[in-house]
């Protein structure tokens, strides 16, 4: 069982109580970034955690890896299950007031849980908060480079949108809270009474678009999404997808349009599906052709295809194909 610590801290203005806050994270084959994150959470200055480790199906059970951490409740999970499907499970054993999605590539920067609690206990109406998301310093030195700090709503026409402040550098021009469209995958923070009205996120994306998706179920139900950028976690992006080719080309191509089919309708989804057919597919085609990336292309038709022909079977919906030690966690 994890250790929920009795804790009182020097809270900023606002914070009459000390909620429970369970910090849930997939590992996949990642071991040691995942104990980099645990090590992290250590250095928090708020102990009223639940820390929840799920293992989504790696080679080898890391049970015995998890024991030098006695406050983590381990659950593992026989199969690869996706971003969604794993923290899905974590968030059925989580007891806490608020619940913080962490991608076990991420470290949580000083006060984060701190700022972030006090920042949901201060604005009941925030339905998921994301906050600010750099690159470790190791991989910019000196400076920071800004990951995210936003992202704006997703294009009815194209199915594009973009991240707000990727690439820049981190001059505090992001500096207080603001609405958003949609939250990061990499940490996203929330309370349970939310997670009662809308539910967990849905599975059969797998990889890519879930957490948009579940932005627009979060908003449809009257609540707000934001980014808190006085928190800040560090993210080791390429750890997430790094190597997967044909994998991510499947779920970006497949989830993209799967995304749109639910939350797009009318004749704005219309517009979009004479983009895809008249822009997107012949574009594609040409490019994977002229670079004779044949898997790719073939991940991306079937991608598609999909869609048209669900449920689908191709060699991209069984999660056994993902090997090595590539995480796919957000």
């Amino acid at each position: 069982m994890s250790k929920k610590k009795t804790y009182n801290p020097q809270s900023p203005p606002g914070i009459m109580r000390t909620p429970l806050v369970s910090i849930i994270t997939v590992n996949y084959n990642q071991e040691l970034l995942t104990c980099a994150l645990l090590d992290s959470i250590r250095r928090q200055d708020f102990h009223n955690l639940e820390i929840i480790v799920v293992d989504n199906g790696s080679a080898q059970n890391p049970e015995q890896i998890f024991r030098q951490y006695p406050e983590v409740v381990f659950v593992r999970s026989p199969h690869n299950l996706g971003f969604a499907g794993g923290n899905n499970i974590g968030l059925s054993r989580a007891t806490g007031d608020y619940l913080f999605l962490v991608n076990n590539d991420a470290e949580l920067t000083s006060n984060c849980i701190e700022q972030l609690v006090h920042f949901a206990e201060n604005n009941p109406q925030v339905g998921i908060v994301s906050p600010l998301i750099c690159y470790p310093p190791a991989q910019h030195p000196p400076i920071a480079v800004i990951q995210y700090a936003g992202m704006t709503q997703v294009n009815p026409f194209t199915g594009r949108n973009r991240t707000i402040g990727a690439g820049e550098t981190n001059r505090g021009q992001f500096d207080m809270p603001r609405q958003t469209a949609y939250a990061h995958g990499a940490a996203m923070f929330m309370s349970s009474n939310v997670l009662k009205s809308v539910g967990p996120m849905r599975e059969d994306y797998f990889l890519y678009y879930e957490e948009l998706d579940w932005c627009e179920r979060i908003r449809r139900a009257g609540y707000g999404v934001w980014v808190e950028p006085r928190a800040c976690v560090w993210h080791k992006e390429s750890s997430t997808v790094k190597g997967l080719g044909p994998i991510k080309t499947y779920y970006l191509s497949r989830n993209r349009i799967l995304f749109m089919r639910r939350n797009i309708s009318g004749w704005q989804f219309a517009v979009f599906l004479l983009f895809l057919m008249v822009v997107v597919l012949p574009k594609n085609i040409l490019i994977f052709t002229w670079r004779a990336e044949w898997r790719n292309m073939d991940a991306f038709l079937q991608g598609v295809w999909w869609n048209l022909c669900t449920p689908s079977q191709n060699t991209y919906e069984n999660a056994d194909h993902i090997a090595g030690s590539e995480t796919v966690t957000s």
